[in-house]
């Protein structure tokens, strides 16, 4: 198993080591950490429910997790706005109870869940993933969730389906971002059925060992570590399996710059920006950069499945 080298890092880089040693007892103490947004304040893991979160140490990462203020302060989440702080502004005005998420398509026994079904589908676990933004950011967040195949499994799909379809909420009662022509709404997003039955896909409820904020996708998004952040799909509310590939809302309005696969691929460069090496988040556009890694350095667990591609063509 690869493990990523450590760099050197701001202090403001980093969570500090009293409270990230104590994240386990976030569960039973509800102990609010780091900068919380005023407009989508946090729930502490547990505060409402009993719910145990077990530390998954099967990818590795020895890099310090990114500082909490920066992962909820510093989003991209078009639905309320094109700013990178336009999410931890406005999403607070979004409801995330009642919730329920539509499983349907090529599949023999579809469902509809409410999200209090979907956390008791899987013991929750704390997965510490690296994830690099379009903008050649890099970010380490410790997400809570489990994998999306726990969730695919239960509507048993077809020989048909070939591809699994993302949609996220559009509610115009909240989401002031839905005035914009930027993107066609509801946002869509779409991954091969072999990558989203992949163990390190995941469906994420929660980060820090706290519930999502909505600024960060609350009450479930997509996290798919080894790809772009536009991959990471906010807020769902439909997931399709389908036999013909989906058109993403990234590729439906830029094709010539964003393709379905959008692994990460230094040797490839975006048409607005060099993708062979990115900065941390937090650390300021005059920090040193890193050099970005193939599959944002999970090619030891998925370069396989794209063992017979281009990926200079399916970008």
């Amino acid at each position: 198993m690869y493990k990523f080298k450590s760099k050197p890092v701001l202090p403001s880089d980093i969570t500090s080591e009293s409270v990230w040693l104590a994240r386990r007892r976030y569960v039973q103490q509800a102990v609010a950490l780091g900068l919380i947004s005023m407009a989508a304040p946090y729930q502490a893991w547990g505060q409402e429910r009993s719910w145990s979160v077990e530390e998954n140490t099967r990818w590795p990462i020895d890099e310090p997790p990114t500082a909490e203020k920066h992962i909820v302060n510093y989003n991209n989440f078009y639905e309320f706005g094109l700013g990178k702080e336009d999410p931890a502004l406005y999403a607070g005005s979004m409801r995330t109870d009642p919730w329920v998420v539509r499983i349907d398509g090529e599949v023999e026994r579809p469902l509809e869940l409410d999200i209090e079904q979907i956390r008791k589908l899987a013991p929750l676990e704390e997965r510490i993933y690296r994830l690099r933004c379009v903008e050649a950011w890099s970010m380490v967040v410790p997400w809570v969730g489990f994998s999306l195949s726990v969730l695919l499994r239960q509507v048993q799909p077809t020989s048909k389906a070939k591809y699994v379809r993302f949609e996220t909420v559009a509610d115009h009662a909240s989401m002031r971002g839905l005035q914009s022509r930027v993107l066609q709404w509801p946002y869509a997003e779409g991954l091969r059925i072999d990558e989203a039955m992949h163990p390190l896909t995941m469906l994420v409820l929660g980060l820090y060992g706290k519930e999502l904020p909505n600024q960060n996708g609350a009450p479930l998004r997509l996290m798919v570590p080894w790809k772009y952040g536009f991959k990471s799909a906010k807020s769902l509310v439909r997931i399709s399996f389908v036999e013909e590939q989906p058109v993403s809302s990234w590729m439906a309005v830029a094709p010539q710059e964003y393709g379905f696969f959008a692994n990460v691929n230094p040797d490839v460069a975006h048409p607005r920006w060099s993708q062979a090496s990115e900065r941390k988040i937090g650390s300021g556009i005059f920090a040193a950069r890193q050099a970005t890694l193939p599959f944002n350095g999970y090619a030891e667990d998925v370069a396989h499945m794209y063992s017979s591609m281009d990926l200079r063509r399916y970008y």
